[in-house]
């Protein structure tokens, strides 16, 4: 074993013990007998778990307010060799089983002295494209993040007039840690309807080392992208693994202020489950949690393998779009 600093903390290496990515392809990983969320439970810990009110009454960061200036300089820290690798898929302008919502895209002039194009996106919550959402997404009864009620707060014609993705115009800057789970199972991906647990989260970070906690970015990968490359594109509406809702307390206990993922739930459902993205919808809007969505963490796998180092400088810029309520984004992982 090799150990390596970060911060005052030293954390054992364990490379003998982590299998390699893509070990046993196409692994099928039945889903945990953990037993399903109920509504009735979901629905108490909306009460019971909620983050409203934790900064006031005119909040509209949510857990971003963790990351302090003293953690943004914590995680400058982390970086040692200056690799940079992004976790966005690429932008695609034709529609796919995968991709039913691409980008627009063209050429408006081609010629000798110079170029230019045009590209809009139809859908920024579509499954085609890595966005970060604002906390104007999604609402329970009426209400989003911190309690406010949409009821003239966000219309057709303005937009969001609070809780809108310009509220993360100055970026994220935090701590990374990537859960890879598939490598945590000898696979190179978890078959679809494959729920993760908070057994299987603690297990990984009994093998690495490395624990989330408050202000970091918890990412997670199920390998839907090396499954992509291997199978081909595949429906994530009707195939994919994901978080388990019985993670959602733990999420609240970490205290983590991004949450980001290949994709936002699991499918197919067992019978009676609740709808698949009940665990999007809950840390976003009752947690505050900042939601990257979408997003492709491949080459991060392979770069956090390759120096045995799954924690790491994360970047999020969204674009700074009045009223609006998400914006495709490009992040950052540095080491």
């Amino acid at each position: 074993m090799k150990a390596w600093r970060s911060g005052a903390i030293v954390v054992l290496a364990l490379a003998a013990s982590l299998p390699a990515a893509g070990q046993v392809p196409g692994s099928a990983q039945p889903s945990p007998g953990t037993s399903l969320v109920s509504q009735e439970q979901f629905d108490r810990w909306r009460v019971e778990l909620s983050n409203w009110g934790r900064w006031g009454p005119d909040d509209e960061l949510g857990m971003a307010n963790l990351i302090t200036p003293a953690k943004r300089a914590a995680a400058a820290a982390l970086v040692s060799d200056g690799f940079t690798v992004s976790l966005a898929s690429n932008a695609q302008d034709y529609e796919s089983v995968d991709v039913p919502c691409p980008v627009e895209w063209e050429m408006v002039r081609a010629t000798r002295t110079g170029a230019s194009d045009r590209i809009a996106y139809p859908c920024i919550h579509g499954p085609g494209t890595t966005h970060l959402d604002a906390f104007a997404h999604v609402f329970f009864d009426g209400k989003m993040w911190n309690g406010y009620d949409v009821d003239g707060l966000v219309t057709m014609e303005g937009g969001a007039g609070r809780n809108s993705i310009l509220t993360m115009k100055n970026g994220i800057v935090t701590r990374g840690v990537l859960y890879d789970i598939p490598r945590l199972k000898g696979v190179q991906w978890l078959e679809p309807g494959t729920r993760i647990t908070v057994e299987d989260l603690e297990a990984w970070e009994e093998m690495t080392g490395v624990r989330v906690g408050p202000g970091d970015a918890f990412l997670v990968r199920w390998g839907r992208w090396a499954r992509q490359d291997a199978l081909g594109p595949f429906d994530t509406g009707r195939e994919a693994a994901g978080l388990d809702n019985n993670v959602i307390p733990w999420l609240k206990e970490r205290d983590v202020a991004v949450a980001g993922w290949e994709t936002p739930g699991y499918a197919p459902q067992p019978n009676g489950d609740l709808p698949r993205t009940a665990l999007h919808n809950f840390a976003l809007t009752i947690l505050g949690i900042q939601i990257l969505d979408r997003a492709d963490f491949q080459a991060l796998a392979d770069a956090a393998a390759e120096r045995n180092r799954w924690e790491f400088m994360v970047t999020i810029a969204p674009l700074p779009i009045p009223n609006g309520t998400g914006s495709p984004v490009n992040p950052i992982a540095m080491f």
